[in-house]
């Protein structure tokens, strides 16, 4: 559901820049830039971690939860802080 509206929500409203400067604009565009690529591998991942662990394929579950786990949490928090870094700028 988070998806469905973060993914309607950018493309119905405007685009908001990042307006700080020095190594805080550093900071959140490496934050950025790893956030949006591994957000995109992790969708995969999150369904196929659930998936082999309804189904009980343990084997399969454990081995891809050692990287989906840390991922997702990783997205998590870089979500986070990416909102907070740019809330400052919203006009």
């Amino acid at each position: 559901m988070f998806l469905v509206t973060y993914v309607a929500h950018h493309l119905l409203a405007d685009s908001t820049t990042y307006g700080g400067d020095g190594i805080l604009q550093t900071v959140y565009y490496f934050i950025l830039l790893t956030h949006i690529p591994l957000a995109a591998i992790i969708v995969p991942l999150v369904l196929l971690s659930v998936i082999w662990g309804y189904t009980n394929q343990v084997k399969k579950h454990k081995k891809i939860v050692r990287w989906t786990m840390p991922l997702w949490l990783y997205v998590s928090i870089t979500g986070v802080l990416i909102y907070i870094l740019i809330s400052p700028y919203y006009g």
